[in-house]
């Protein structure tokens, strides 16, 4: 009896840990591994481009216009918003690992995309560089991930999901928090691909800080201007 008794009881605990997620050899609840995948995904994410982004700061006719860039090419060659630097009487750019360079404005799209690319000239090749992913894929839903420099908090990562697209404006809306000084800052997916750049926020109480709803240029977009500066 008292065997059929413990047969029994393996049983149920089987069954019980099949449904709940547990694995009975390390008693790991399926929810926590979910966590930690998401965890391990923003981590990652963060450490592999963050040395590629920049600070982006612009002297302009009121005073200092902060944003931030994308390295897009390890020579020198950083993508950020137009709105960032239009009308700048001098350009600086600092690098994640803290060396400040003179830059020059080399293409500035004020119209189409509220894009621009600069120049600097490093000692040596940058640490990173970022890579575009296909806009056309992204989805309302999926998660995303932005790095910038809101408020002068150089390296931020903040993270939500698409809210929407916005296919008259040719915009990605997004929960994920921007805020001045995000401009020019990537819009991520899991895989560390950028599909989109940090553009505005919307405030309709002219508050300046995020609400949750915040748009971004498109990566296919901004792959239109870099080709064409490239070739």
């Amino acid at each position: 009896m008292r065997k059929h008794t413990k047969y029994l009881s393996v049983i149920i605990i089987m069954i019980i840990s099949s449904v709940c997620g547990i694995t009975i050899n390390n008693s790991v609840y399926s929810k926590d591994n979910d966590y930690r995948s998401e965890e391990f995904t923003n981590v990652t994410v963060y450490e592999r481009i963050n040395p590629a982004i920049v600070l982006v700061e612009a002297q302009i006719k009121d005073g200092i216009s902060s944003g931030t860039g994308c390295v897009i090419n390890k020579s020198g060659i950083v993508l950020t918003s137009s709105h960032v630097v239009d009308k700048a009487s001098y350009i600086e750019v600092t690098t994640s690992q803290g060396e400040t360079y003179q830059a020059e404005l080399i293409k500035n799209d004020t119209e189409t995309g509220d894009l621009a690319i600069l120049k600097i000239n490093p000692v040596k090749p940058l640490q990173a560089a970022i890579k575009f992913g296909d806009s056309s894929l992204v989805k309302v839903g999926q998660k995303v991930l932005a790095i910038g420099n809101p408020f002068g908090f150089n390296g931020t990562l903040t993270t939500g999901i698409v809210s929407r697209i916005d296919y008259e404006r040719n915009k990605i809306q997004t929960d994920a928090a921007i805020n001045p000084g995000s401009s020019g800052g990537p819009i991520l997916n899991a895989n560390g691909e950028v599909i989109g750049i940090s553009q505005s926020i919307f405030n309709p109480d002219n508050n300046k800080s995020n609400i949750g709803i915040g748009f971004a240029v498109p990566a296919n977009e901004v792959k239109k201007l870099v080709s064409a500066y490239i070739k």
